[in-house]
């Protein structure tokens, strides 16, 4: 990686040159940083040294003496000379250059093997607007109805037939939403945590580029949104190129952890997006790769081994917020690139179970006094991960402003009884379907599995379908296909009641389907919907608004483990108590 070293003359600034060769990074730049008045000598910093007016044309690092906790080097100068700051320096051959260095205030913008992305990030916002037409009848909008956190999706139903690639249907649905929490009263500001879903992760740079276009630090003063980005196969749904999908809080009290530079403990943001954000007892991380933090690459040894890194990456990170992935996780969501074979499936699933076994273990003989939560789990097969790596994991954490406070999940819902929906009755094997997470009074997650022979079960009675209604090449017809949506609504309507929560705490649900079914999304999508409304007619609680409160996530495969992703629905729910 291509590095720009902050250096003071110091010599931390030194040995954090020496351990970036050392890792492999390439220092290409020396930047310094200099009080706004140059009348003025900066002699009170608490950081930095008073900066010198002497500037390095040529320089060579020596280590002096090496040990075992820190090694000594020096800089040694080979050439200098005394500099205006105000002089525009060029790294070329010492001539200045306007196509190498392009001012901007105070601030000089180096640009070397990349000029177009330089060119793509320092666009205007007013360039946001410069975008293709799109009917609003291809646009696609749902939302939850939770007033204080809610999420925001948006996807295109075909790519736009003049589109150049990802980045601009992401324009699109970027500045559609934008718009949509305008019409709230928010903004970028406000959004917890994004799912950034494109069709070709070949495409990330130029995605990132326009993603830079709308969400800055200057439109987040509180932080930039943690992120996780997954190629889908979102053509074959017939859908657009890229699907968004935003987590909104209607205050400021988030906490974000965002590392930029390259450290040793974590890895540093390969996107502008922040690592963790927490929110109201929440702990939302970023995707998680098995990228070694000081090199940034991924680690050598497989799928298994980029799972542990990446468990690793995360429980570093939930340690700064004084917790564990181990005792603390609510949800892990385990997405594995199809180029993952099946019996590296199987190893992910032992190193998971182990690593989450010698955490726990880790955490009791800290006397950490932190109950222990049982984490729900989601394995997704998807075409491809960023920087081709065969995993990335999405931890969600509960962590309570008094540790010593927390609960634990319940084991006895309450005593509220749900009616009988849709015909269906309570049945033993219905609780097979179901892995939830319930923190009394404050969060219920849910994770429901529709396999193949649940399907069989639930449609063993007479449906009445029609002859015309049932696609014989499918393993689940149309007519079936309904019947089993009605019976998700009518089971996640039962965990949800039972527990002591309703639809009005829902701050996400998604139906994940593979895209192999051979169901059009569009099919499945009118499907829920009408189950959903009927669910309304039938129960005066449940109230149905403009938008759904769903979205439907095209996947390959799904399931409640790395060794049976051969779900036909899958449904998350993540509800919470205000």
């Amino acid at each position: 990686m291509k590095v720009v070293a902050l250096v003071s003359g110091g010599k931390d600034s030194c040995y954090a040159m020496m351990k970036s060769i050392q890792y492999g990074h390439e220092i290409v730049a020396l930047a310094d940083l200099m009080p706004a008045d140059d009348s003025v000598a900066e002699l009170d910093s608490f950081m930095y040294q008073t900066n010198a007016r002497i500037v390095l044309d040529e320089f060579q690092t020596v280590l002096h003496s090496p040990g075992s906790i820190a090694s000594v080097g020096v800089i040694h100068p080979l050439a200098f000379h005394l500099e205006n700051k105000d002089t525009v320096i060029s790294l070329d051959n010492d001539k200045a250059s306007d196509s190498s260095l392009e001012k901007k205030g105070s601030v000089f913008v180096v640009q070397g093997d990349f000029p177009q992305r330089s060119q793509a990030t320092c666009q205007s916002n007013s360039e946001t607007t410069n975008l293709v037409e799109v009917r609003d009848d291809r646009i696609y909008i749902s939302k939850t109805k939770k007033d204080n956190i809610f999420s925001i999706c948006c996807w295109l139903q075909d790519s736009c037939k003049t589109s150049a690639g990802s980045h601009e249907d992401l324009a699109v649905v970027l500045k559609h939403i934008e718009s949509q929490l305008a019409g709230y009263g928010f903004g970028w500001e406000h959004v917890l945590y994004i799912h950034l879903y494109v069709a070709d992760m070949n495409e990330f740079a130029t995605v990132n580029e326009t993603y830079v276009r709308f969400i800055t630090q200057e439109k987040c003063p509180f932080g930039v949104p943690s992120r996780s980005t997954i190629e889908l196969p979102l053509l074959q749904a017939s859908l657009g190129r890229a699907y968004i999908e935003v987590l909104v809080a209607n205050d400021n009290s988030k906490n974000v952890l965002h590392v930029q530079s390259i450290s040793s403990w974590a890895p540093s943001c390969i996107g502008p997006y922040s690592q963790a954000t927490l929110h109201k007892e929440i702990l939302h991380m970023a995707g998680q790769l098995g990228l070694d933090p000081p090199t940034m690459m991924l680690c050598n040894g497989g799928p298994s081994a980029e799972l542990e890194q990446a468990l690793g990456n995360s429980e570093a990170l939930a340690n700064v917020f004084n917790c564990s992935v181990s005792t603390s996780a609510i949800v892990l969501t385990i997405y594995c690139s199809a180029d993952t074979p099946l019996p590296e499936r199987l190893k992910i699933q032992e190193k998971q179970d182990s690593f989450l076994k010698q955490m726990r273990l880790l955490q009791l003989d800290k006397g950490s006094k932190c109950k222990i939560l049982d984490p729900i789990f989601l394995y997704v097969l998807v075409p491809d991960l960023p920087k081709r790596a065969f995993v990335e994991v999405k931890p969600i954490l509960f962590v309570p402003e008094d540790a010593e406070t927390a609960v634990t999940s319940v084991q006895n819902p309450s005593s509220f009884t749900v009616a009988n929906r849709w015909g269906f009755q309570h049945a033993q094997w219905h609780d097979s379907c179901i892995q939830k997470c319930v923190v009394s009074g404050k969060i219920c997650a849910i994770i429901l599995s529709i396999t193949e022979n649940i399907v069989v079960k639930i449609c063993s009675e007479s449906l009445g379908v029609n002859d015309e209604d049932v696609d014989h090449q499918n393993s689940v017809s149309k007519g079936h296909m309904e019947r089993v949506l009605r019976f998700c609504v009518y089971l996640l309507d039962k965990v949800i009641m039972e527990n002591g929560f309703s639809w009005e705490d829902t701050m996400n649900l998604r139906t994940y389907f593979p895209t192999t079914s051979g169901i059009p999304l569009e099919t499945l999508s009118l499907a829920l919907k009408n189950s959903m409304n009927e669910l309304a007619e039938m129960d005066q609680r449940v109230q149905v608004g403009k938008e759904p409160i769903y979205n439907v996530v095209p996947v390959l495969a799904a399931g409640s483990s790395a060794a049976s992703m051969n779900n036909i629905i899958t449904c998350e729910l993540f509800a919470r108590k205000s």
